[in-house]
């Protein structure tokens, strides 16, 4: 029983009560896999793993039943878990903060001997606060169709289409016959009526016999994978035809390119450190690969949407959409962020990026690999 931990025990370290426990076990939420000699509940270090996934969705607002769907997903590990549940703390986190803004604005209006109006003081604090932050991703991360174009041409005659990594659902060809694959039970949950129906799997282990479909496509997804090449192989396998649309991160590619990345965000290197660059997963697949370029009013925010557009990094709403923002930390963003309001207001930027205002469309290290 070394590697078991007894039931009060478990109970002193993450902060709940013995009953709790029992009512976990009781219900088959989280059932600890041993007994000490005396009959109490033994805890092993996988059950322990269980428990703290089931606390840290209990205490973000989950009912138990979601939360058993949740922990129970066979597509999700433990490092999925724990994305998972940083990006909701984020979330969180930022309601807070959004909060936290709301009440220095009533105090600021208050110290000038300003009475908000009740319609006033609800709109603050109420409904339409969290609908902006919820909003923040369909508001600015919406189908771009010069670049869904760009990926349907390529998926060529194929009349049956296995979208990996699919999300949502965005830029999904909506005259195809689309199976959908999504690790994420969350991400499932959101995808519209009439979206195309969704298995939970990853890429590195499609449960689909070899040459299943005309063509499988991925689209900007390739960077989350935990094993990217295991992924692409896997889609060669499973169809005939393989489209993957994703980024050039090298220096030349992507880095020092872009003026975000290269002046004001450089810790974005970090972020994709050890990575297969994109050389890499087009020789894993034998695919050619072809360029992308982003216009200049391009209609999905992604990171290098904005690159005619600068002061669009400026919004709140814009870098919530977008993940970088919120993986190089509050200091980097708020850095950036700042040094960027100087430069706009100065006019350094524009003096430093005066050839871009020619241009309706930028080279910006975005590949479309075709197999």
């Amino acid at each position: 029983m070394a590697e078991h931990l007894a039931v009060g025990r478990v109970a002193e370290l993450a902060g709940v009560s013995v009953r709790t426990l029992h009512h976990y076990d009781e219900i088959g939420l989280v059932r600890p896999s041993a007994r000490t000699a005396a009959g109490y509940r033994a805890y092993s270090a996988g059950d322990v793993e269980r428990l703290r996934e089931v606390l840290a969705y209990r205490r973000l607002g989950f009912a138990l039943r979601e939360i058993a769907d949740l922990v129970d997903d066979p597509s999700i590990d433990a490092v999925a878990h724990l994305h998972r549940l940083r990006g909701l703390l984020l979330e969180q986190r930022d309601r807070a903060a959004a909060m936290v803004t709301a009440i220095d604005r009533e105090l600021e209006a208050r110290a000038m001997g300003i009475r908000m109006t009740p319609e006033e003081q609800l709109k603050m604090f109420g409904a339409e606060l969290y609908e902006a932050i919820g909003s923040a991703y369909p508001a600015t991360r919406r189908t771009e169709p010069r670049i869904a174009a760009r990926v349907w041409e390529a998926l060529g005659d194929a009349r049956t289409v296995l979208n990996v990594g699919a999300g949502t659902g965005s830029y999904e060809p909506p005259d195809r016959d689309v199976t959908a694959v999504e690790p994420s039970a969350v991400m499932r949950a959101q995808r519209p009526p009439g979206a195309a129906p969704c298995v939970a799997a990853t890429a590195e282990s499609l449960p689909f016999e070899d040459q299943s479909f005309d063509a499988a496509v991925a689209f900007s997804t390739v960077h989350h994978w935990h094993d990217p090449i295991a992924g692409l192989r896997e889609m060669r396998r499973v169809a005939r035809r393989v489209v993957v649309f994703t980024h050039d991160a090298s220096d030349t590619g992507w880095r020092h390119r872009f003026w975000l990345t290269r002046d004001y965000l450089p810790e974005v290197a970090g972020l994709v450190a050890g990575r297969p660059s994109v050389d890499q997963l087009a020789r894993a697949i034998g695919a050619r690969m072809e360029p992308v370029l982003i216009p200049w009013d391009c209609a999905d925010g992604f990171l290098e949407a904005y690159w005619r557009r600068p002061e669009a990094y400026l919004d709140e709403h814009v870098r919530r959409a977008v993940s970088v923002w919120t993986r190089v930390g509050p200091e980097a963003e708020q850095r950036a962020v700042s040094t960027l309001h100087e430069d706009l207001a100065s006019g350094r930027w524009a003096e430093r990026n005066s050839e871009l205002a020619a241009l309706d469309a930028a080279e910006l290290g975005l590949r479309l690999l075709v197999a």
